[in-house]
């Protein structure tokens, strides 16, 4: 099966995934301070879940990054 996202979203995929985990922080963690279940935060870093642009705000902010960090190709 070919895959739905480029390659640009699967990076942003795994930035996401490394900023949570720099940010000292388990899925559950982050879906308390969001105050939605850990699978929420599972789908989203597993690309299950497409992410819109202002759950990827809250990300960052929790995360401390700026959005530049998970869109910007490097």
């Amino acid at each position: 099966m070919r895959s739905v996202y480029t390659e640009l979203y699967r990076e942003m995929l795994a930035r996401l995934r490394s900023a949570r985990k720099a940010a000292g922080l388990t899925q559950v963690d982050v879906a308390h301070a969001l105050k939605r279940p850990q699978s929420f935060v599972s789908n989203c870093e597993s690309g299950e879940r497409r992410i819109d642009v202002v759950e990827l705000l809250e990300f960052a902010a929790l995360y401390k990054k700026p959005l530049s960090y998970f869109v910007s190709r490097r």
